[in-house]
């Protein structure tokens, strides 16, 4: 196999995961440094993989079995490790509205410290075309490699946006014309009342937490998700779904 140019970075992270991998590649293959992958893999997902390595002048180590266990630990890893860059890089939501070419649609999370729960999420908004997703720097679990996997390469289609205060981003965001609606289950609206057409963002809490006091405070307005069933709350990532696709069908809706 020919040799791969050198990348050297002073903070680099792992990945695992055909899909977490080959996403990077498509999307960011700069931030690609190496790719480790099982010597006994031959198979049209393996030589699709390399294919893109390849192109992407990025090195590739056919390495066994064991070996791949012991760098990906307790993640399942499918055959392929990625060392990547691991400095996030620093985006704006300006940087995100600008140049948008239809209204508005963001998905904001309030204290999701699960990264199960926030990689499900990514993959929702990414299903949905939500222009990105926002979320504290504190009270959140941020883009850890666990995260990465369940997000299924969305993490790095669907811009993820940290902001130091998220009260403030949210006054920021009504600034720019955009609705804010919080989902929270103690008022009596529901989704389904809800103009969503224009640009909006649509803001959850974690499961069981909810929405924190100033978060709620500073919504628009709040709207719930009619339960008919036992359970008084949903998955954050599955309450994203439900929001995100209900602007999706309205948007779809002639006027």
């Amino acid at each position: 196999m020919p040799a791969k140019k050198e990348k050297v970075v002073a903070e680099s992270r792992y990945i695992h995961g055909f899909h977490a991998v080959a996403a990077k590649l498509r999307h960011d293959p700069e931030a690609v440094l190496e790719i480790f992958i099982d010597a006994k893999r031959a198979d049209a997902r393996a030589k699709d993989l390399i294919a893109r390595a390849e192109l992407a002048e990025v090195k590739l180590h056919p390495i066994d079995g064991p070996r791949l266990d012991g760098m990906a630990g307790t993640h399942r890893h499918q055959g392929v490790v990625a060392r990547i860059d691991g400095r996030q890089k620093v985006l704006r939501v300006e940087d995100v509205l600008e140049g948008l070419t239809e209204p508005a649609l963001l998905l904001v999370l309030d204290g999701v410290t699960d990264p199960h729960n926030l990689g499900a999420a990514l993959r929702v908004a990414d299903g949905a075309g939500a222009h990105a997703v926002i979320a504290p720097k504190d009270r959140s679990v941020g883009l850890n490699a666990t995260a990465m996997k369940v997000a299924s390469g969305a993490a790095d289609t669907v811009p993820y946006i940290t902001v130091t205060n998220l009260a403030r981003c949210l006054r920021e965001l009504q600034d720019a014309g955009i609705w804010c609606v919080g989902a929270a289950g103690e008022t009596d609206k529901d989704l389904y009342s809800i103009d969503q057409r224009g640009p909006l963002a649509w803001v959850l809490g974690a499961e069981g937490d909810g929405l924190r006091r100033l978060t709620r405070e500073t919504c628009d307005e709040l709207a719930k998700i009619p339960m008919y069933g036992s359970v008084e709350s949903l998955n954050v990532s599955v309450a994203s779904g439900i929001c995100l696709f209900e602007a999706r069908r309205q948007r779809a809706l002639p006027r």
